[in-house]
């Protein structure tokens, strides 16, 4: 009889659930998928009733429910961190302290409250995990590794916010930390929140626009904000930032260490503001290959796995992965705060039941397509009943169709299979594009994504063709390791000493044969792609390589900015109605815009999703 685990993550942002059985990940998903509330942090009833349906079980068939974190120890951190905040932290935790009183210091009881009212049974009994170890878990167990060291780099959870750990087959054991409020997460949020970008969903941004600025600020941050010491351990001078009083990430003293005031959120963007996203990537780079050594001279490991929220940091992982620190590098894909929900359940399974996977030499993620999935048939009914105009084809034939469609220039919402874990899309939820097109990236931005231009495209490529476009070390299917394209492919001003100009406002001029996907510092976050990840994402990069001796394409995720990635049929109608999308692609079926009924809308979308 088989036994199910499963771990909820929840309360914070990026709410989710994951069930696994046997030790095997049978599901697992974002509940703002279902909600449609970008980076959701309600509880997660949705996703569980798909992890129940999908296995076919009620809640009392559940060997045990485990939480992320642990409560009571986050609640002692919170008064400790008000407490040291003096007068100034007194407003704040007013604000926060009913609501850790009332339910959030018990927060296992409402956890087990929002199971009963679900009707599908009774629960176990909620227990919980703490933060650094689900996040460890999550990296560790499912990784394609007898043995490894596990580096977990977050904001904070309970109190850690940097971790070492060493798996050694069915056990994980901690070996060293860092905690609150020195933080690597805390420190590249605080220039997000500086820069004008939203704390927890902005870094990316961040990230992106590192690359247009030169580091002329680095020396100041190593020399007023962060003391990185020879063994890898680190400590921010809390004079210059304010989230440990609970209102805001920094204020004046930061703001005259760097000469400027806080961007206001969309307003015009500055060269500074470049030069300090580049200045912040540099030291947490920095900051992630000292860690990354002292993970491998402390477990004696030459195979490192992450996970949290800085290990979604792409470009520090490619540096690290060309480092020479380590021999292999395993990322998992949903690293943030969601992915913890299945180091949870992970942590409580494996000892039980071990890792089934390591017997068939990958992972044990399924390519991270573990959410809902959604048949021809429903796909077919859901089109009849609105009306909708599609054509069917047949396995063989339809990806020659969009293959053809996208080498003619065509911008392709792609929705097939399960549904992917994480914050990337990779192929199964995704709008897709030719990377050859120097228009593609200024078209995808703004008519289609409708976001800020300076923003990149990542590219999707066939595995065993990586080489020839990436200086990639190792396969990189998650889309989290950034590398340089090769050179075989640059143009010739890119080959040039110094360069094309990296300026704000160079994005469309073209670098390489790939000017969609490739950024303004000559790099990609890369996507390595498999039969055995994503049969028909590999099918169709096959096709598009038969008509236009390319195998790569531009991968963004298929949604609008502020919206989550659709999941069902009518999200991705939708979605493609609103856009400059030319064709849908919905399981078997094919749309074109030009055929479909006229669409309108009771309220303009734009007002209803909030910007992220």
């Amino acid at each position: 009889m088989s036994t199910y685990t499963l771990g909820i993550s929840a309360y914070y942002h990026d709410s989710a659930a994951a069930l696994v059985r046997d030790g095997v990940v049978v599901a697992a998903a974002q509940q703002e998928r279902f909600s449609r509330v970008r980076h959701d942090s309600a509880f997660p009833t949705d996703v569980i009733a798909y992890c129940l349906d999908h296995a076919g079980i009620t809640l009392e068939e559940l060997d045990a429910v485990v939480y992320y974190e642990d409560p009571r120890l986050k609640y002692g951190r919170v008064l400790s961190s008000f407490a040291s905040a003096g007068p100034r932290g007194l407003r704040p935790f007013s604000a926060v302290l009913p609501e850790w009183l009332r339910w959030k210091r018990d927060v296992l009881k409402r956890v087990d409250a929002e199971l009963m009212v679900m009707g599908r049974g009774t629960a176990p009994r909620a227990v919980a995990s703490q933060h650094h170890r689900s996040h460890a878990a999550s990296a560790f167990f499912p990784s394609p590794f007898e043995n490894a060291a596990v580096l977990t780099i977050d904001g904070v959870g309970e109190w850690q916010t940097t971790t070492i750990w060493h798996g050694r087959g069915n056990s994980l054991e901690l070996v060293n930390s860092v905690s609150y409020p020195h933080s690597v997460g805390m420190l590249y949020s605080a220039f997000t929140y500086y820069c004008g970008f939203k704390v927890d969903s902005g870094e990316y941004k961040l990230m992106g626009l590192a690359p247009y600025g030169e580091p002329r600020y680095a020396d100041i941050i190593r020399r007023e904000l962060v003391n990185i010491r020879p063994d890898g351990s680190y400590t921010l001078n809390m004079k210059y930032f304010e989230f440990h009083q609970g209102s805001r990430m920094v204020g004046r003293a930061f703001e005259e260490l760097f000469g400027a005031p806080i961007r206001d959120a969309e307003s015009e963007l500055e060269q500074r503001h470049c030069d300090l996203a580049a200045s912040v990537q540099v030291v947490t780079e920095e900051i992630v290959l000292g860690l990354a050594r002292a993970a491998v001279e402390q477990t004696g490991e030459r195979s490192l796995v992450m996970a949290g929220g800085v290990a979604l940091n792409c470009v520090a992982n490619g540096v690290l992965s060309r480092s020479g620190i380590v021999d292999e590098l395993w990322i998992q894909p949903a690293a943030g705060d969601a992915g913890c929900a299945l180091g949870a359940a992970l942590d409580h399974a494996v000892p039980a039941h071990g890792r089934p996977h390591l017997a068939d030499g990958g992972d044990g993620m399924s390519g991270a397509l573990l959410g809902p999935s959604f048949s021809d048939g429903e796909i077919e009914k859901f089109l009849d009943e609105n009306g909708y105009v599609f054509t069917t084809f047949s396995q063989d034939k339809l990806y020659d169709e969009v293959a053809g469609h996208l080498a003619d220039g065509a911008v392709v919402g792609f929705f097939q299979g399960r549904m992917e874990y994480g914050p990337r899309a990779l192929g199964a939820r995704s709008i897709i594009g030719d990377p050859r097109d120097q228009s593609m990236q200024k078209r995808m931005n703004l008519k289609i994504k409708f976001r800020e231009s300076f923003r990149p495209f990542a590219p999707a490529v066939l595995a065993e063709d990586a080489k020839d476009y990436f200086g990639l070390v190792g396969d990189s299917p998650y889309m989290l390791v950034v590398a340089e394209v090769a050179d075989r492919i640059k143009t010739e001003a890119s080959l040039n000493p110094g360069g094309p100009s990296r300026g704000l406002g160079s994005i469309n001029e073209a670098r390489s044969e790939l000017p969609a996907i490739t950024h303004v510092d000559l790099s990609a976050r890369v996507q390595t792609v498999t039969e055995r990840d994503n049969a028909p994402y590999a099918r169709l990069l096959r096709a598009f390589k038969a008509a236009t001796g390319c195998p790569v394409l531009v991968n963004t995720s298929f949604n609008v900015r502020g919206e989550p990635i659709v999941h069902t049929p009518e999200d991705a109608y939708r979605c493609f109605m609103r856009t400059g999308m030319d064709v849908l692609v919905l399981g078997s079926h094919v749309l074109h815009k030009d055929d479909q009924p006229p669409f309108a809308e009771s309220v303009d979308w734009r007002d209803e999703i909030p910007l992220d």
